[in-house]
């Protein structure tokens, strides 16, 4: 692989492209209902001559583009006054201070899409579908996307208070310390027998560039083939995922076809050939979205590239972002995208081939360690304690229960860790019960051990 191959097709990216914007069209100024404005005006003028207190005109201006915005019910495009736009801008050009979770809008709810790795969202347990229902005790029920946003992020090192809402388990509360967000989003690994291993955590505006280095690295070592793990990926910048999709097609294939308001369709193509030659597998889940999608979609349909783990996300729809003069900005929704073949994913999703689910121990919810469990005491939270501890091979009954023999259970496990042996749960006790049971999953991570088979059949063929 020659490095002039792997760049050329990321080099000419907008510099105002954002959030899984794609400039393709030019805006189109239609006409004008004078009459509806009209009545907006008079509106105004009502309010301004006859309200009781005084009036902010920039108030009003905003909740008036607010409201137009949000009349739209679409998730994905909203308007963000300074602040926000501020915030959505950093959030893909370079780090920055918060938990680190990707959230949309579904149903009404601010849903968690996915945690960012190595995020303090990801080590406090969050998981995608999670639906967030209060920030610092206060509720967020109606709130757009960026004013929960907003409210979740915050300086490093300060706390934020979350209760959430999970399927089948119920509510939760989560205490998470804020950090610095990491930039770098491609991780790679090889294997003993040669495998190399990318995982991609989101599309920023690099990250076309750390792949590239790393696929050069892979062809240094010489590894036979590539698995390239999307799962918890969000996605982010479109034009990133087509340069990097790039890399793994023939010159003509497609990449994605992007369907306009008035149902004319454009389609995109790789521009190069292309300078991938060992077998890939591309692994999913449900945290697996918009431009992680488009790249699991083209590598599968237009390169016969198998998929393993779990149905994504499902996001199939294209914004663009448009700054105003004073900081605040509008993304909105402007073309569907679809599939090389032509299917529209949108909140159904992408099928693997190879369906598999991590083990059950996996969603286990996360545990405070600043909460005491002792004998006696009855709570959710002591079921997932116990869930945590049947995980890692000690034998309880999980029945939310903590009795004596329990307590027995837990001393044994704080003297075999070289804990104090109080035989309570908290603090110390309960950070290594979860860094054992996050090194047991990663251990029996059986997609990854799926996908490392299916990428063995494909050399062996």
């Amino acid at each position: 692989m020659k490095k002039r191959n792997l760049i050329l097709g990321i080099i000419l990216i907008p510099l105002f492209s954002v959030g899984i914007s794609y400039l393709f069209f030019q805006s189109q100024k239609g006409s004008m209902n004078q009459q509806g404005f009209d009545k907006l005006v008079e509106a105004y003028e009502i309010l301004e001559k006859n309200y009781v207190e005084d009036i902010d005109q920039k108030v009003l201006i905003e909740g008036a583009i607010k409201g137009m915005v949000e009349s739209l019910g679409d998730p994905y495009t909203t308007y963000m006054d300074v602040e926000e736009s501020k915030g959505f801008h950093e959030s893909i050009s370079s780090s920055f201070e918060g938990i680190g979770a990707e959230v949309t809008e579904k149903n009404g709810k601010i849903t968690v899409v996915s945690p960012i790795k190595g995020s303090p969202a990801e080590k406090s347990g969050l998981k995608p579908e999670d639906q967030i229902i209060e920030v610092d005790g206060q509720n967020i029920e109606g709130m757009s996307v960026h004013e929960a946003i907003m409210l979740i992020r915050g300086e490093k090192g300060t706390k934020v208070e979350l209760k959430i809402e999970r399927k089948g388990i119920g509510v939760i509360n989560l205490t998470i310390t804020r950090d610095t967000i990491p930039i770098q989003t491609v991780y790679t690994d090889v294997t003993d027998d040669k495998i190399g291993k990318i995982q991609i955590t989101r599309f920023s505006e690099k990250t076309g560039q750390e792949l590239a280095e790393a696929l050069m690295d892979f062809e240094k070592q010489q590894v036979k083939g590539i698995i390239i793990d999307l799962r918890q990926n969000p996605g982010g910048l479109m034009d990133q995922a087509i340069a990097m999709t790039d890399m793994f097609l023939n010159k003509g294939d497609t990449i994605l076809q992007v369907e306009q308001k008035d149902g004319t369709v454009e389609t995109f193509k790789a521009e190069n050939p292309s300078v991938v030659k060992v077998p890939v597998v591309v692994m999913t889940d449900n945290g697996t979205a918009s431009a992680a999608e488009i790249m699991a979609a083209a590598l599968h349909e237009s390169a016969n590239i198998p998929i393993v783990g779990e149905k994504t996300f499902g996001k199939g729809t294209v914004q663009n972002a448009q700054d105003f003069p004073d900081g605040s900005s509008i993304k909105y929704t402007i073309a569907k995208w679809l599939t090389p073949s032509g299917n529209w994913i949108h909140e159904k999703g992408l099928k693997p081939q190879f369906e598999v689910s991590l083990p059950e121990y996996a969603n286990i919810s996360y545990l405070d360690p600043n909460i005491t469990l002792k004998e006696g005491d009855s709570s959710p939270e002591v079921k997932t304690a116990e869930e945590m501890l049947k995980a890692i091979g000690y034998q309880v009954k999980v029945d939310g229960f903590f009795d004596h023999a329990e307590e027995k259970v837990v001393q044994s496990f704080q003297a075999e860790q070289k804990l104090t042996e109080t035989g309570q749960i908290e603090g110390e006790t309960t950070t290594k019960l979860m860094e054992l049971v996050r090194n047991k999953i990663l251990e029996n991570d059986t997609q990854m051990k799926k996908a490392i088979d299916v990428l063995k059949e494909e050399l062996a063929s």
